[in-house]
């Protein structure tokens, strides 16, 4: 731990600790570099598994009309994955609740509240073929089944 602090101070040109790194997530606040929005949906990172689509809403609502809120839950386990959307009405009541947002504390975990990017459509590939289900015939005209053996 000295060895970290010690490190701070020779990378910040300072022999004591800048007020910066004295709270534990004011650095993120203070480096953050926030891309203009050009829509009212935010994605938010960062959530607690506890977090709630209701709990989500209420912190967001006080900075303008909510349209939507939303926690992302894995199919597979029913849990939330620690991400979700919200959208506004208007891209300035986006940007305050942003503002206001970003690397705070939510159910206990510090969230991060960032523009959401339109999703990109998955490439588009031809199907494979698994050889294991279509297996070739070798020279003598026998093919290999894995389950039984040779067959002819």
């Amino acid at each position: 731990m000295a060895f970290a602090s010690a490190f701070r101070r020779i990378l910040s040109g300072s022999s004591t600790p800048s007020p910066i790194f004295r709270s534990q997530f004011a650095w993120i606040r203070h480096n953050s570099t926030l891309p203009t929005l050009t829509s009212p949906k935010l994605f938010i990172s960062g959530l607690s598994r506890n977090t709630t689509d209701e709990s989500l809403y209420n912190a967001f609502a006080p900075f303008g009309r909510l349209l939507d809120a939303k926690v992302i839950i894995d199919r597979g386990s029913g849990r939330p994955k620690g991400f979700g959307f919200i959208t506004y009405g208007t891209v300035e009541e986006a940007e305050k609740a942003r503002e206001e947002m970003n690397a705070k504390f939510l159910d206990d975990w510090v969230i991060f509240v960032d523009p959401a990017r339109p999703r990109e459509p998955l490439p588009r590939q031809p199907p494979q073929q698994d050889p294991q289900l279509n297996p070739k015939p070798t020279e003598s005209g026998f093919t290999t089944n894995r389950t039984i053996g040779w067959s002819g």
